[in-house]
């Protein structure tokens, strides 16, 4: 195995791994010494070209899993890795391939159902991981720090089972041209709709700036992957032929796909924009990228319209460091709603602190060059900014105006100055913002309670403590007083019951996919709560 080949089965193995230990293990003793929960394990025996151990003393955490009793153990920290599976009498080291067999067999064991699909997804995904690191080696990244954060999820969910798969009709060359993993960038294909057929919704002024229509037309910017994907299908083609859409040409200079893949960036110079600087467009791809086929669909778009506006006015209202990319419209085809349908989104220029610069939150977990983190070295007055500019925007939107918001970490941004200090958050994606009564109440404070806590928080307070070995505890209590100073909001009690509970709910995205329960009826399972106090 090369090089390339062992960075891509380290990278794909962490997020597997980190899949069956949340949803399917539990933490147990060395069976070397059943009595004693060990620090250290065993020699570990090589096994062909695997390699040995380069010590007898590497710290490991022991893992049974549930329903077949198999101990698996890795080494801990943020991010786990080399896992090893315990065959009786030693340690057998488990690459990727056979970490997607261990994963196969348990789930089928716990659920009686098999799902080849999600099998191949898993081996794809690693696939991936390795074409676009040799294609990152061939190209430059970008000069922006926040273009090089957003192209910088190689890795890509750490709790996800294939999340780097893409899963569509075509060979790989077809998708890393369009890859943001692989620092692509292209120009827009620019479509003529027939004035008749356009349907629309929202502020879509921006799109008529991209070039220039004729006579009867509108203009409609189109993914060229989408386009591709789209032209083999009888509706598209019609279209064509009867003259509902005809072709334009290109953008002049090319978009910057983002960490989503279907939201592109274009430059406020390209997008020529009165007053509105830079742009987002956000595009339907009929392609499977982690839980979605990521299509526009209609009632999604419709929900958008819907939650955008009250979103736009909570963080118009509010006050405080963090600011709001409006979703403002969007523009389709009648007959072809989903296939061509794009997303008017917000650019960045005008919601930035002046003098401050963006970094995308999931890339400070995974790590780029620049990245903020790399730079503190004492991380508590870097934590205190980030929890102001991320906790309390997110717990005045739900209590004042009964939004939420969906903090991920791939839809959040945070503002830096030029110390690399946390000044402003940005969050974006009216699309996953929910707001109550459409959405039960319960069910948005866990869906809130999951985006903040532990996939946002969780994942930055790892990241510093990895760097920062004995901060955690500290960590923790900073964000727990933050919390408590939220619960001072009106009409929000869920914050005393969040930080008495023992468990906070953890999606369960291996689960969900094998069962096929998609991105819209997502597993949770209850995680340790770090909240809580000792």
């Amino acid at each position: 195995m090369n090089s390339l080949a062992r960075a891509a089965d380290a990278l794909a193995v962490t997020p597997l791994l980190n899949c069956l230990l949340r949803e399917a293990a539990d933490p147990t003793t060395d069976p070397a010494d059943p009595t004693t929960d060990l620090s250290t394990a065993p020699p570990r025996t090589g096994h062909g070209n695997q390699g040995t151990s380069t010590s007898e003393t590497t710290p490991y955490a022991v893992h049974r899993l549930r329903v077949s009793g198999r101990l698996l153990r890795v080494r801990p920290g943020h991010r786990p890795s080399a896992p090893e599976l315990w065959t009786g009498r030693t340690w057998r080291i488990l690459r990727h391939a056979e970490l997607v067999d261990l994963a196969v067999q348990e789930m089928y064991a716990s659920t009686g159902r098999g799902n080849p699909a999600l099998a191949a997804e898993m081996t794809a995904s690693r696939t991936a991981v390795q074409a676009v690191l040799a294609a990152r080696a061939r190209v430059a990244p970008p000069e922006d720090p926040w273009l090089r954060s957003e192209q910088a999820l190689v890795m890509g969910h750490p709790y996800h089972p294939a999340p780097k798969a893409r899963v569509f009709d075509g060979p790989p060359a077809d998708w890393l041209r369009y890859a943001p993993e692989a620092h692509a960038q292209f120009p827009l294909v620019l479509l003529g709709v027939r004035e008749d057929a356009v349907v629309e919704d929202g502020d879509t002024r921006a799109l008529d700036t991209l070039g220039e229509a004729p006579p009867g037309y509108r203009l409609l910017p189109a993914h060229p992957w989408q386009l591709a994907l789209s032209d083999r299908t009888t509706r598209v083609r019609a279209a064509f032929a009867e003259g509902k859409l005809i072709r334009l040409g290109v953008t002049p200079r090319p978009a910057r796909p983002t960490a989503s893949v279907r939201t592109l960036h274009l430059p406020g110079d390209d997008a020529r924009t009165t007053g509105t600087g830079d742009l987002f467009l956000k595009f339907s791809l009929d392609v499977r990228i982690t839980n979605d086929i990521r299509r526009m669909r209609r009632h999604e778009l419709l929900q958008v319209r819907r939650t955008d506006p009250v979103v736009t006015a909570a963080f118009a209202t509010m006050g405080g460091p963090a600011s709001w990319l409006s979703d403002r419209g969007y523009r389709t085809v009648d007959g072809l709603f989903e296939t061509c349908a794009v997303l008017v989104r917000d650019g960045l220029d005008r919601h930035l602190a002046p003098g401050s610069t963006a970094v995308l939150s999931a890339a400070l977990a995974e790590g780029f060059p620049g990245n903020p983190l790399d730079r503190i070295t004492n991380p508590r007055p870097w934590w205190a900014a980030y929890l102001r500019c991320v906790v309390a925007p997110v717990l005045k939107a739900f209590a004042r105006f009964g939004v939420v918001v969906e903090c991920h970490l791939q839809n959040t941004l945070i503002a830096v100055d030029t110390h690399g200090t946390p000044v402003q958050s940005v969050f974006r994606d009216a699309e996953g913002a929910k707001a109550i009564p459409e959405m039960p109440r319960a069910a948005a404070w866990r869906r809130l309670v999951y985006c903040l806590v532990v996939n946002n928080l969780s994942e930055i307070a790892g990241a510093l403590t990895h760097r920062f070995p004995d901060s955690g505890p500290a960590l923790w209590a900073m964000a727990r007083a933050e919390f408590e100073r939220g619960a001072r909001l009106p009409v929000l009690p869920d914050i005393k019951a969040l930080l008495d509970s023992p468990t906070v709910p953890g999606k369960a995205n291996l689960l969900s996919r094998w069962l096929r329960a998609e991105g819209t009826a997502p597993h949770y399972l209850p995680v340790p709560n770090p909240l809580t106090t000792a």
